[in-house]
């Protein structure tokens, strides 16, 4: 069955815009993406039964994805992740950020891309569905340099596997590092905890934090034998409360810039499956501590450990951190990335 990409509105913000929402189907899976913070709102994936199952948890409208929300399936930008202090050094200048956590800039900070209306452009061949979108960010927004022209390419592939690739050029140097924010649960979002889910990480090394989440000095500590070890397959839940809950990054083994295999989940009650590729050298594992009586979608309601994150990415506070690898992009180059998630069902 060939694949195909249907729009339709979404809804009006209080400023007039009115981001559209895209619908890419190959005729075994449904992926929704909205303008609004180019956000993947919806994968949809046959039960079996003849019914559709949605793993993405979100809210159900374009209100719900414009109030305060934790970044449901969301582009995050200009730099995922948590910078501490709200401010960085950069070529003997130093740079204050908008702080949105704390003291902490998380995500962008305050007006970060997931609240932008990205624009988008919708492409479809016989094998892939896709959507481009793109965004420009100014010069000091949120506090950083140069003017950032951003872009995601979303494409749904016959294979049920949603890429993401990520392209930025920017006039002046500034880190940059973008990831997309989904929150994933394979029984189908609003059924229940991901602790039961399987989780395996190719990472043998990890950031331990402080208490606003911010890595503490020195190299990636190793994971072997603690809570964090996720070398074999695991249940999220088996270990987490030693670990006070996930949300750290994990170092992915082998880093050299190509895209790799990173992490697999398998629900076992129906053996879904999702597999994370990327080129990035972190993946921050978030076991949805946070969440707590979030209105989602057709009345369901998020509580804590009802989806889980997986966002490949620089590793958190990187422009502050000379030993990790380099998250700035200077003018003339070309920052690109891939996200990679595979869906077996």
């Amino acid at each position: 069955m060939s694949s195909s990409v249907k729009s339709m509105p979404f809804g009006t913000l209080p400023d007039g815009d009115q981001p559209r929402l895209f619908i890419l189907d190959n005729g075994s899976m449904r992926v929704g993406l909205t303008e609004y913070g180019a956000a993947v709102t919806s994968a949809m994936v046959p039960t079996g039964e003849g019914g559709w199952l949605d793993l993405l948890l979100g809210p159900s409208s374009l209100a719900g994805y414009a109030s305060r929300q934790p970044y449901f399936g969301a582009t995050v930008g200009r730099f995922a992740n948590r910078i501490g202090g709200s401010r960085f050094g950069l070529d003997g200048r130093e740079y204050e950020l908008s702080a949105n956590d704390g003291e902490n800039s998380l995500h962008g900070g305050v007006k970060g891309f997931d609240k932008r209306c990205w624009n988008a452009e919708p492409g479809a061949d016989r094998s892939e569905a896709a959507v481009r979108m793109e965004l420009v960010s100014p010069d000091g927004d949120q506090g950083y340099p140069g003017r950032l022209e951003a872009s995601v390419l979303f494409t749904l592939g016959d294979d049920c596997s949603l890429t993401m690739r990520f392209e930025a050029r920017s006039d002046a140097p500034t880190p940059v590092s973008l990831t997309n924010h989904a929150y994933f649960n394979l029984r189908g979002e609003g059924n229940g905890s991901v602790l039961g889910h399987e989780l395996e990480l190719r990472s043998t090394a990890y950031l331990p934090v402080g208490d606003a989440l911010i890595p503490l000095p020195g190299a990636p500590a190793p994971v072997a034998g603690g809570p964090f070890d996720f070398t074999a397959p695991k249940p999220i839940g088996r270990d987490i409360g030693a670990a006070g809950g996930y949300d750290h990054c994990y170092a992915v083994d082998g880093y050299d810039g190509a895209v790799r295999t990173a992490a697999i989940v398998v629900e076992p009650g129906s053996g879904r499956r999702l597999e994370l590729l990327t080129d990035m050298p972190g993946v921050q594992f978030y076991s949805g501590n946070f969440l707590s009586g979030v209105a989602g979608k057709r009345g369901s309601v998020y509580d804590r450990h009802s989806g889980f994150c997986l966002e490949a990415e620089y590793y958190p506070d990187s422009p502050n951190r000379p030993e990790y690898p380099d998250c700035v992009l200077r003018p003339g180059r070309l920052y690109a990335h891939t996200i990679e998630y595979r869906f077996g069902f």
